[in-house]
């Protein structure tokens, strides 16, 4: 009986292993008649066209609404000092980002691919300066927003159990790690399963935020004192901070609340009729997401003095603590969602960076492939998951948009340039959408405000550092993608992380 045993278990373990072994079999036949597909008639798998109208709209004001509008209120009227100008520098972000999102519509449906600046860069200006922005965006700017967004989730879900004081770096870097992870996941295993989340959580935060502008209501019915106090025309404006840094960061962390703006030109080869429901869904969510949160800034200075309000290290917490009492809690885990649909926006449209600039040359062929049964972008997506989770390490809230907002800002002024470039010189090229000329130069200047502002007025070290980053790349663009060097030992860790992963090289979707 002990023999059959055996035997019976030896013969599963070889049955597992045939059948194992067959389908790495099978899967390197697919790979190859793929490949040679592609060499034969110039095209592989593409990426489905997933996304409709709903979808655009939950993936831009997904992303917007989030981290932000929980932990910037405090840093922008820290920066401002009063709260009127704290509400001026809310309204004014509102306005760029609007213009700013007009400006990258009339791109989108000029350039229907997918990439963002890197893309829109790539085609004005060419491969060098392209090449500057695909690892300035990948290494930096898309990991650096993902690890604060992941902070807020993290700060939030604690928050309950430190009330009066913020929690420990450890614990707080720990479950934004767990957070980072479950959102890659979440975008790895399906492109309908994270669209799905998507569109639940920004209903969920619409919801959340709609509640904290009724609890504000309430409270100027009750007849606040504090209201009065805070927009009262000689206490308004009382204190507030003129200097070219301070404006320049409060606005920085006006419009970091208004990220997300863009994120749809990320994924154009994904979105369904690009040239109709790109200026839609833009228009649609920028338009709510300024609303709503003007309101809700209202809402957090009727119950909150500008002191408590700067004090506070999560302002949704505070005023569900003032307003909600015993029940506050319940706010906490509201923002915490809300940050988590942001996220999940976030590494949405931040992977498709790494894929299209390898799928232009300008990174390893590995993060251009897709998965050949699910068709998302895996390769890419995990290494954005590595590079968020490193960013995270050393990082903390403040420095992390500070420098994320600056070093972004430098990217859009040079793409609003090009737009310039482009209605100027090439006036005739189909546009089916397009903006007055008028709107990306006032777009171009407040960018270049942006960039300039903090460094004329209070220059620091670190802006040196993320210059000479930027500029690193000549060291890696020269050999590797102008002379187009390629180590032996590349193409074999290629063929085995293709074959581990099992993706396949992936075309434009036009």
């Amino acid at each position: 009986m002990k023999a059959f045993s055996t035997q019976f278990v030896a013969s599963e373990f070889f049955v597992i292993f045939l059948s194992l072994l067959c389908r790495r079999v099978a899967l390197c036949s697919l790979l190859s008649m793929t490949m040679a597909d592609k060499t034969q008639k110039n095209q592989g798998l593409q990426l489905k066209r997933e996304i409709g109208l709903i979808g655009g709209v939950a993936i831009v004001s997904g992303s917007m609404i989030g981290a932000g509008i929980f932990m910037s209120p405090q840093y922008v009227l820290a920066y401002v000092g009063s709260p009127g100008a704290s509400m001026l520098i809310w309204v004014f972000s509102g306005v760029v980002a609007l213009f700013g999102a007009l400006s990258y519509i009339e791109l989108g449906t000029l350039i229907p691919e997918s990439g963002g600046e890197f893309t829109y860069i790539l085609r004005i200006y060419g491969s060098f300066p392209a090449f500057f922005a695909a690892i300035t965006f990948i290494l930096l700017l898309k990991p650096s927003s993902i690890a604060a967004k992941a902070m807020t989730i993290a700060r939030y879900v604690m928050a309950p159990f430190y009330p009066g004081c913020p929690p420990p770096q450890l614990a707080v870097k720990c479950f934004a790690a767990f957070s980072i992870l479950v959102a890659a996941m979440t975008n790895i295993l399906n492109v309908r399963l994270a669209l799905r989340v998507q569109v639940i959580f920004l209903v969920a935060k619409v919801f959340s935020l709609t509640f904290i502008v009724i609890g504000g209501l309430v409270k100027v019915l009750q007849g606040s004192t504090v209201i009065e106090e805070n927009f009262d025309v000689e206490n308004a404006f009382q204190g507030t901070q003129f200097s070219l840094n301070t404006l320049g960061k409060a606005l920085l962390q006006g419009l970091w609340s208004y990220g997300g703006w863009s994120n749809l030109n990320y994924v154009t080869e994904e979105l369904n009729r690009p040239e109709v429901n790109l200026p839609r869904a833009v228009l649609i969510a920028i338009s709510l997401v300024t609303t709503l949160y003007l309101l809700v800034n209202v809402s957090y200075l009727t119950v909150m003095t500008p002191k408590e309000l700067m004090s506070s290290s999560a302002v949704a917490v505070t005023w569900g603590n003032k307003v909600l009492g015993s029940w506050g809690w319940v706010m906490s885990v509201a923002a915490a969602l809300s940050a988590f649909g942001s996220l999940n926006g976030t590494f949405f449209s931040g992977g498709r960076v790494c894929f299209v600039a390898a799928r232009e040359g300008h990174m390893p062929d590995i993060l251009s492939m897709a998965h050949v049964h699910r068709l998302t972008p895996s390769p890419a997506l995990i290494f954005t998951t590595i590079i968020s989770l490193v960013v995270l390490i050393p990082g903390d809230f403040q420095s992390i948009v500070n420098y994320f907002s600056f070093t972004a800002w430098f990217f859009y002024a040079i793409v609003l340039s090009g737009l310039i470039y482009l209605k100027i010189k090439k006036p005739d090229l189909p546009r089916p959408y397009k903006v007055p000329i008028v709107i990306p130069i006032l777009v171009l200047a407040a960018a270049i405000f942006l960039v300039l502002a903090p460094i004329i007025d209070n220059p620091q070290i670190e802006y040196l550092y993320v210059a000479l980053f930027i500029l690193s790349g000549v060291i890696v663009y020269i050999p590797f993608i102008h002379y187009k060097l390629c180590p032996g030992v590349l193409d074999k860790l290629t063929v085995f992380l293709q074959l581990f992963l099992e993706v396949a090289p992936a075309d434009k979707n036009l």
